[in-house]
C-alpha cells in the first residue's frame, strides 16, 4: 500500500520539490512554495475508451446535441450551447456575478424539464434561496446541495441523475485523499481531474467556478485550464452594470466570441444592441473622440475611442491606456511623429475605450490615431463618421478583415460616412449607402478627417 510523503509545491505554477525553497525555480514566484502531505493516488478512474480504433464515420453523434443556457448570447460564445459531458471553467473577480449567472442558467434548464444540481461549498442553502428569490427563479427540478466534501458531491451527482452540475467553487471543495488544505494545487488538480472523469463517463455537463488571482488569471496551475473543455472569463467593473463574458478556450466552438450582459436587480440580462451603448451621443462634437468599427468574433461592434493629449507637468510624459494595447499606442505615436509630423514627445497621452470594452485587433489603429490628432488639434472628427484601418510602420493604411460586416453595422446605427483602407474595397458587395473615403496612408487619413 502506498504511503504518504511530504513534498513542497508551488501554489502559482504547481511545480514540486523535495525540499523547501523561498523562490520557485520554475515560475520565479517568492513565498509560493508550501509543504503538502501527498497521499495515495486519488480515485479518479479516467474516461473509459474503446478497446481499439473505430472509423470516424461510425462514431455516434447523438450525444453532441447541445442544451441551451437560456441566454442566446452565451450559447453563441459556447459554440451553440452546452455539450453533454463537457466541463466548463468560469473565472472572474469576486462580486462580478458568476454565481448569479450560473444559477440563472440552471433555472432556465430546470424550467425546460431538465434536472440540474447546484453545489455550493461557500454559501449556505438560505443564501442560495435568497438569490433565487431575487432573480425570481424557483422550480422543483433545480436541486441545491451545500457540501464541500467532493466524494459526497460525486455520490449526489450519481444518485440524482442530473444533466448539469455547478460546483461553486473548485477552490472551496475538499478531497479527503489529499491532506493539504482546500484551494491548494494538489486539491484543485485532483478535484478537477475527478470532475472531468465524472462528466465524461456520465455525460453530465459540469460548470466549475474558479477564483482569480490579483493578475486576473484563474487561481491554480495552468494545468487546471488544460484539463477542462472550455474556459470562460467573466469580466467587468463592479462599479458598472455591464459584464463581458469571453471565451479563452473552447473545444466545441470559437474563442473569439463575447457576450455582453447587464447586471440588474433581478439578475443578469442580455444587452440586445451593444453597439448603441458604446457610441458617442448623436450630434455630439467632441475633440478626441472617434467611432471605430471593431469586430469581436463574428460580431461587428461600434465602439467609441477617446483620446486626451495635454501638456505634461512631469519631465517624463505619461502614456495611460485603458482598453487598448499600450505597445500599439506607442507604435501609433511613433508613426504619427515620423510619417505625419505630429509630435507628442513632451505631452501626456491618455487613451480610453468607452464602456469598459477592450479592443485587441489592429483594425482600430486608425481610429486611435485620428482621436489623438483630434485632441491635439482641438478639432473634432466629423459626426456620423466611422473609422477602421491598420496602421503600418511606414505610415500605410492596411486592409482589415470583414469590412462588409463593419459597414453594415455602422449603417444600421445611422452613420453615413466612413474612412476605410483603399485595399479591399473592390471586394465589397454593398456600400450600405455610405460615403466611403478610401485612404492609402496616414497623411491621406488626416486630410480626410480634418480637411
Amino acid at each position: 500500500m502506498a504511503t504518504r510523503k511530504t513534498i513542497f509545491a508551488c501554489q502559482e505554477c504547481g511545480a514540486t520539490s523535495p525540499k523547501w525553497m523561498g523562490r520557485c525555480p520554475d515560475c520565479g514566484a517568492w513565498g509560493s512554495v508550501i509543504e503538502e502531505l501527498r497521499g495515495p493516488a486519488g480515485t479518479a478512474k479516467g474516461v473509459k475508451h474503446q478497446a481499439g480504433p473505430v472509423p470516424i464515420s461510425k462514431i455516434p453523434t447523438d450525444s453532441t446535441q447541445r442544451s441551451s443556457t437560456g441566454f442566446p448570447e452565451l450559447d453563441r460564445v459556447l459554440g451553440g450551447g452546452i455539450v453533454p459531458g463537457s466541463v466548463i471553467l468560469l473565472g472572474g473577480d469576486p462580486g462580478v456575478g458568476k454565481s448569479t449567472l450560473l444559477l440563472q442558467i440552471l433555472a432556465a434548464q430546470a424550467l425546460k424539464g431538465e434536472k440540474v444540481l447546484y453545489v455550493t461549498a461557500e454559501e449556505s442553502l438560505r443564501q442560495i434561496g435568497i438569490r433565487a428569490e431575487r432573480i425570481g427563479r424557483g422550480t422543483e427540478d433545480l436541486l441545491v446541495l451545500a457540501q464541500n466534501d467532493f466524494p459526497a458531491v460525486r455520490e449526489a451527482v450519481l444518485s440524482s441523475s442530473t444533466s448539469t452540475v455547478v460546483l461553486d467553487s473548485v477552490q472551496a471543495l475538499h478531497h479527503p485523499d489529499i491532506s493539504s488544505s482546500p484551494g491548494s494545487i494538489s486539491q484543485v488538480r485532483e478535484i478537477t481531474s475527478e470532475a472531468v472523469a465524472l462528466a465524461k463517463s456520465r455525460d453530465v455537463a459540469i460548470w466549475l467556478i474558479g477564483h482569480v488571482t490579483k493578475d486576473g488569471a484563474i487561481a491554480g496551475p495552468r494545468s487546471l485550464e488544460h484539463l477542462v473543455d472550455t474556459v470562460l472569463y467573466f469580466e467587468g467593473d463592479t462599479s458598472h452594470s455591464y459584464r463581458i463574458l469571453r471565451a479563452v478556450k473552447n473545444r466545441y466552438g470559437s474563442t473569439n466570441e463575447i457576450a455582453l450582459l447587464e447586471m440588474t436587480g433581478g439578475g443578469l440580462i442580455e444587452v440586445a444592441d451593444p453597439s448603441s451603448l458604446f457610441l458617442p451621443s448623436p450630434g455630439r462634437r467632441s475633440p478626441g473622440s472617434t467611432a471605430v468599427m471593431g469586430m469581436e468574433g463574428t460580431r461587428a461592434l461600434m465602439v467609441e475611442v477617446q483620446a486626451l493629449v495635454a501638456a505634461s507637468p512631469f519631465p517624463n510624459p505619461r502614456r495611460t491606456v485603458s482598453g487598448f494595447d499600450l505597445s500599439r499606442v506607442l507604435l501609433i505615436l511613433a508613426v504619427l511623429d515620423k510619417r505625419a509630423g505630429v509630435q507628442t514627445g513632451g505631452l501626456d497621452v491618455f487613451i480610453n475605450v468607452a464602456g469598459g470594452l477592450r479592443l485587441t485587433e489592429p483594425a482600430a489603429d486608425l481610429g486611435v490615431a485620428l482621436a489623438l490628432v483630434s485632441s491635439l488639434r482641438e478639432k473634432p472628427v466629423p459626426t456620423r463618421t466611422a473609422i477602421c484601418g491598420e496602421l503600418g510602420l511606414s505610415g500605410e493604411i492596411r486592409s482589415v478583415p470583414r469590412l462588409q460586416d463593419r459597414l453594415q453595422e455602422a449603417s444600421r446605427l445611422g452613420l453615413d460616412r466612413a474612412i476605410v483602407p483603399s485595399a479591399g474595397l473592390e471586394r465589397l458587395r454593398d456600400k450600405q449607402n455610405m460615403d466611403l473615403i478610401s485612404v492609402d496612408n496616414i497623411e491621406e487619413a488626416l486630410d480626410a478627417a480634418f480637411a
